[in-house]
């Protein structure tokens, strides 16, 4: 088999999307003859914690480790909450930062580009230099974020004859909480210059969306394919049987400030004044982090009593009621710069074969996933009156005991297929 090195900084037992793309892939390559060597940290801070995913690290697989140095290990110190959800992404509204959150923005945005793990560069290069030329490993792939791991496959490539993939699971300079930073001129263009750094030097880059791939391609001409996060499991498990007996309506997932459609809020709202039924059956379930901006913008419509906040669960609970809900939320930031984000989720929620109700930008990338699967409907978060004509036709469906809900060219995003995607780039490169 053809031995590649894999250089992750997210692995078990961390918790979230970022994990699961490369566990997935390891799982999978020895099945088309590529053997997996995966380098992570040896102490991270990982924001989330999920020891469930231990179990899926495929036996004999070579783990290298290296201690790395965090500042929100200093940081945690001062200001243990802000920290933690900062490093989960989830930063509140300009207006309602404190002077202490703005400060930490600050600091993690002009003292640390491209991130806070730029500190594990030097010595992970330092020590795969030498288990390279030992093993003769002569393919490399890097994945971020955090994109200062992309550094380190920038240097390993000036220092040896490899061949490097880069893997973005997330855009870089594009991202949608980069402007949040408090970036200087400066910094800005530190950004923008070890991106195209990155870009100009790998010799196949790997995106997860369509719209990243577009994005890069006015950046490099190097090749860029699109390899899309996916799921795990049997397509062929039946569902219906233990649907939840309320009409559900969850979303699983961190829920950011920025991502709050009040119109949706608004429409359920109506639906549940004006209908006394659906009054009587609704349950809004929202699972995982959900900020206080969300929390209030429901209960502000009278929502309040409806909203179940289960808190963040683990992989194999939210697989669970992602297959129990009778309409799944796959809600995104409405902006630009997200057009090119497709949620890990998203994936998941094909595979629990229930309706997806997705609001996010226009021309959003997991529009196309939703039509050529027939997995569910988008929305822009000002189509008030479609929202609340979706929501109730999906009632309706429930009240008449209509649980069935077929897909289409859905087996394409299975995790082993996607392998396969990748394993035939790996012997091209």
């Amino acid at each position: 088999m053809e031995k590649v090195l894999i250089i992750t900084y997210y692995w078990p037992p961390a918790g979230g999307p970022g994990v699961q793309r490369w566990l997935k892939f390891v799982k999978y390559l020895r099945d088309f003859d590529i053997e997996p060597v995966v380098y992570i940290p040896e102490n991270p801070n990982y924001p989330i914690l999920d020891k469930s995913f231990e179990a899926e690290i495929p036996q004999e697989i070579i783990i290298l480790k290296k201690s790395i140095f965090e500042p929100y290990q200093l940081a945690r110190i001062f200001a243990k909450d802000q920290t933690k959800t900062i490093s989960k992404g989830i930063i509140a509204a300009e207006k309602n930062q404190s002077i202490l959150q703005k400060s930490l923005l600050f600091i993690r945005g002009n003292m640390f580009i491209p991130d806070a793990r730029k500190f594990w560069i030097k010595p992970s290069v330092n020590f795969l230099k030498n288990y390279l030329e030992e093993e003769g490993i002569k393919k490399i792939i890097t994945t971020g974020p955090p994109h200062s791991l992309h550094l380190i496959g920038l240097k390993l490539k000036q220092e040896f004859d490899l061949k490097w993939i880069a893997d973005f699971r997330d855009p870089w300079t594009q991202i949608g909480y980069h402007k949040k930073l408090k970036l200087t001129e400066t910094s800005r263009k530190k950004h923008l210059n070890l991106e195209k750094e990155v870009l100009s030097s790998a010799d196949q880059i790997i995106t997860t969306s369509f719209t990243t791939k577009a994005e890069f391609t006015a950046k490099t001409c190097k090749p860029i394919s699109v390899i899309t996060n996916g799921f795990d499991g049997n397509l062929n498990e039946k569902r219906g049987s233990d649907l939840d007996k309320k009409f559900s309506i969850s979303h699983i997932g961190s829920l950011l400030s920025e991502r709050n459609p009040e119109n949706l809020w608004l429409a359920i709202s109506e639906l549940v004044k004006e209908n006394s039924n659906f009054a009587e059956d609704l349950e809004l379930k929202l699972a995982g982090t959900v900020s206080e901006e969300v929390i209030a913008s429901i209960k502000s419509v009278g929502l309040g009593k409806k909203l179940q906040l289960p808190g963040y669960v683990s992989h194999t609970q939210a697989i669970a009621l992602q297959q129990k809900s009778r309409l799944l939320l796959l809600i995104e930031i409405d902006s630009e710069e997200t057009r090119g984000i497709i949620p890990g989720k998203l994936f998941e929620y094909l595979s629990a074969k229930r309706p997806i109700l997705a609001l996010g930008p226009e021309k959003w990338d997991v529009q196309q996933i939703l039509e050529e699967t027939g997995s569910g409907e988008f929305f822009q978060y000002s189509e008030k009156s479609r929202l609340k004509s979706l929501i109730l036709k999906h009632y309706e469906a429930y009240r008449n005991g209509d649980f069935n809900f077929l897909k289409e060219n859905i087996q394409q995003y299975h995790r082993k297929n996607l392998t396969q995607k990748l394993a035939n780039l790996i012997k091209s490169v």
